[in-house]
Parts: structure tokens; sequence; C-alpha cells
């Protein structure tokens, strides 16, 4: 560790004030003299703390309702002087600038004033000026001045100072790129703000950031790095649960969690549903009467791949339901809440972790989705379209029943959480069947099709369970063929967007094979 450069004067500036009466009383202990602003002044020296006024360092008093307060050359100049540069020295004496050894600044709440939804002059009056302007001239000068913009730190500074009497330049280094890093988020904060306030939904520059949330101990595979980040949305899922038990979340773990909650949300709360997914892909998606009972129908649809998975229920998870999940082995479970009766049954089970994210998402509401690639990144806004009955075209000579039309819907929806290509068969409100991710959509329907016989096969059923069933295809059947497949299947009713140049051969093989079939005018596509 290198020698530490020692602190005389520190200037504290916080607007979250958490922490900052503890941490001050150490600095003051160590000998630290303390000059402050305004309402931290205040707090200070109501803890009986001696403060020096930043206004009688600079001069000048704050001013412009406090925007102008310590943007003045006595403040930059001794955050920024170079204690090892006789012309810089000279200045500060010939100037009357005293060193600034440590700052300590938290910005003004502009995300938080933005979260609640404040106007937009309120919005304007949180973005800070002067705070940012000191972090980065003392992030600069790191070699001699130590910046702090986290209560986090206030331990670790207060501990280094009060064993040496300054701080290290390991410490210093460290404590600079987190001061860049808070100010470079706080910036892409507003700069998003501004560009929603303006309707520009791609501005020039695009900047997000995210705070660090988990180091995880490895990627999709073990020679991988990873880390969750959260960024702030309050978006119902994996960012906003509490995990009651069970070990760390890996990456797969996250990434397939964010899967499960987002496709049984599209589901709505009406009516208990229930998701499994596996590798991404759901492997059984179910509404029934009961929690309970959407399990056991989510269940049945590929009870071989379930086991492993993630569960996700749209509602508060009971003991009934508990005691069914419990009788294979779950990586996860993730519900809005969970009773205490649920809770206590899978306490005994450590290595179920288990999840409550106090709400569900809004499949209807605005996101983005942001994936990289070499030299640059895509960004698009999140599929949020939703199609209800008023939507469909009956393209057929054959109507749809009624309950064709409730499974129609509910196997799109579905669909929608497949990647592509994507075939889902079901049936009265569960899927029976589920081919995802292959190159033909034909191979999606022979592939949803045999699982759909395997299933019946495991539940010692005569038929497969896509006999009577509707299908649903996130994009348009290029030619007749998936959708024979399909047919061939059991299918009775079709559920596909449309808008193939050949859709008049397609309508017509439906036709031919007394299928209905409805045209969204959505496409699905998931990569």
């Amino acid at each position: 560790m290198s020698q530490p450069s020692p602190v005389r004067r520190a200037l504290l500036s916080v607007s979250d004030k958490a922490g900052v009466e503890a941490f001050a009383k150490r600095l003051a202990g160590a000998g630290v003299e303390l000059v402050s602003t305004g309402g931290t002044a205040k707090l200070l020296r109501g803890a009986g703390l001696n403060v020096r006024d930043v206004s009688e360092l600079t001069g000048f008093p704050e001013m412009m309702d406090g925007r102008v307060k310590t943007l003045h050359p006595k403040v930059h100049g001794g955050l920024l002087a170079l204690r090892d540069n006789k012309e810089h020295v000279g200045a500060m004496k010939a100037h009357d600038i005293p060193e600034i050894d440590l700052l300590v600044v938290n910005l003004y709440p502009f995300e938080a004033t933005v979260a609640k939804g404040a106007d937009y002059d309120e919005c304007v009056e949180n973005i800070d000026i002067g705070g940012p302007a000191m972090i980065r001239a003392a992030a600069k000068n790191h070699a001699f001045v130590g910046v702090v913009t986290e209560p986090a730190d206030y331990d670790a500074v207060a501990d280094e100072i009060e064993k040496a009497g300054g701080l290290s330049l390991e410490l210093k280094r460290t404590l600079a790129a987190r001061a860049y890093a808070r100010t470079a988020a706080y910036d892409a904060a507003i700069s998003s703000w501004f560009a929603r306030e303006l309707g520009d939904e791609y501005p020039r520059t695009l900047a997000f950031a995210g705070t660090l949330r988990q180091s995880l101990r490895y990627g999709e595979n073990p020679h991988q790095s990873a880390a969750f980040y959260v960024t702030g949305d309050r978006r119902p899922g994996v960012a906003s649960a509490r995990q009651i038990q069970g070990k760390e979340l890996s990456y797969n773990n996250l990434n397939d969690t964010d899967a499960a909650y987002e496709c049984v949300a599209e589901l709505g709360a009406e009516k208990p549903a229930v998701a499994i997914i596996k590798h991404a892909n759901p492997c059984g998606v179910a509404i029934g009467a009961s929690l309970e009972e959407a399990y056991l129908k989510a269940l049945k649809c590929d009870p071989v791949s379930a086991f492993g998975g993630v569960i996700a229920l749209n509602s508060k998870l009971d003991r009934a339901t508990a005691e069914k999940i419990v009788e294979i082995f779950t990586e996860v479970i993730i519900a809005p809440d969970a009773d205490e009766e649920a809770l206590a049954l899978l306490a005994p089970k450590k290595n179920v972790r288990v999840l409550l994210a106090g709400g569900l998402p809004d499949p209807a509401a605005a996101g983005r989705y942001v994936k990289p690639v070499a030299g640059g990144f895509l960004v698009q806004s999140r599929d949020n379209g939703v199609i209800t009955k008023a939507d469909l075209k009956i393209v057929t000579k054959r109507q749809p029943s009624e309950a064709e039309l409730r499974d129609m819907l509910f196997a799109f929806k579905v669909a929608k959480h497949v990647k592509s290509n994507a075939i889902v068969y079901a049936k009265d409100n569960a899927t029976v069947g589920i081919g995802a991710g292959q190159m033909s959509r034909v191979d999606s329907s022979r592939i949803a099709a045999r699982k759909s016989a395997d299933a019946a096969d495991a539940a010692g059923e005569a038929q497969p369970l896509a006999i009577g069933s509707v299908v649903a295809s996130d994009a348009f059947f290029p030619f007749p063929d998936g959708l024979l497949a399909a047919a061939e299947a059991g299918a009775t009713a079709v559920i596909q967007p449309g808008g193939s140049i050949r859709d008049e051969d397609v309508i017509k093989a439906a036709d031919d094979a007394g299928l209905a079939m409805a045209f969204t005018g959505m496409r699905h596509f998931r990569h």
C-alpha cells in the first residue's frame, strides 16, 4: 500500500444525509477541519460539530436559490491543485486558496424526483451542477484528494484516516472510479429523461447505466464471468424481488426467472396462472380454477423438461400449490407473494430459491431491450403488443367456437414468450405441446406434436394431448406444410399473424382440412 496522503480539510455537501453525521464526527475526531454548505452544515452544527461555511471559504454567499455556492476558484482550486507542482502551490498561496483533501458529495435526487412523477420544472431544479463539477475535479486529482459519493464508503474512508492520518492511493483510485461512474449514471438518467420529454425514442447518443446488485459466480458457462446490475426501473420482477430462501441466484437462474415471470404476467391476474420455464423457454403454461390446478395443468405439458426448471405464478403462492411443487426438483419459484404456510412448507427445501416480486409486470407497458453486437448494440422497444378477440380476422370458411377462440388467444400469448420459430398447442387454457427455436417452422410443429404424445404417455392417456387442441404460430406459415403438420397432430384451429405471399395457399389448406384459422396481424419473433 502507498504512503497515505494527509487529510486535513474535508468539504461535505450531501443531499442524502444518511450516515453523514456519524461520519463527520469521526473525521472531526481525527483532527479534520469540516467545511460544508447549507443544510449539511446546519445538520452538523446541530450535532455539536464545528463547521466552516463554504461561503466563508469563498468570500461569496450562496445565491440564486442555492444554484451558485461551490462554483468558485477557491473550491475548485483547492480540489484541483497538484500539491507537488510549484506553480500550483504558488497560485494557491497568491490567491489564498486552501487545500481540500477530502470531498464528500452526493447529488440532488434527480432520479427519485423523476420516479415520483414530478413536473418538468421540478425535475430541472433537481439537476445538480456544482456537485458533479466538484466530484469530477476531485476524482481527476485523486493523487492528492479523496472523493466520496456514496454513504456505503464512509466507514472505509474513516477507518483509513483514523488509522493512518490520511488516505492511500489505492483507496483514492477506487473512490475516483466510483465517482466517475456515479456522475456518468447521473448524466445518463438526465439525458434519458430529456429524450422521453422530447419524444425522442432513439436519441443521437444513447446513454444508460446500472448499479451492481450482485457479482455472480459465473455466466452461462463456468468459463464466463458475470454480474447482475439494476437500472432503477420499477417494473416488478427479478430486480424487485426479495429472495426469501435458497442458494445464491446464478446467471441462468436470473435469466430464466425473468423469462418465466414475464410469461406468466402475459396471462394477467384475473385467474390463477402458472408458467414453467427451462432454458428461457416455456415447457408448460396454464390457467386454472385454482393455483394448484394451474400448476398441475402446466406440469402435464412436459413433466420431463420441468425437472430443475423455474416456476412462475401470477398470484399468492398457497400451501396446496407448494405441496405439489416440491414433489419434483425446482430451481426457482417466483410469485407476487406467498402465504406463511407455503413458506413454512418450502423452508426445509434449502436448494429451492423463493422470490417474492411484490407485483406483476404489465405486459403492455413500454420498455427497451438492448442486445450487444460486434462494435455496438441493437436497441428496440419491448414487445408489448397485445392481441384481443376484437383484433382477430377469421380467414377460413369455418368459424372457431368460443372455446377455440379462448384457447387461440391463450396460445398466442404463450407463443410470444417462446423462442422462434415457435409453435404452441393449447387446450382448455393449458399448453399441450411446445416447439421452440427451430430453423424450420414445420420442425417446430413436429417437435410440439411429439412433446404432446410424450406427455400423454407420461400421463397414461390413450391419445396425444394435441388431439382437439388449437395451435399458435409466432409468425406466418410460409407454406401449407407447417399448418398441415399441426392438423395431423390433431389441431382443430389455428392462430397466426398472416402476411405471407402464400396466405391464400395456407387458407385453402386450412379450409380443405376443416380448420378454423384467425390472423392477428402481429408477429412475435423472439430471438
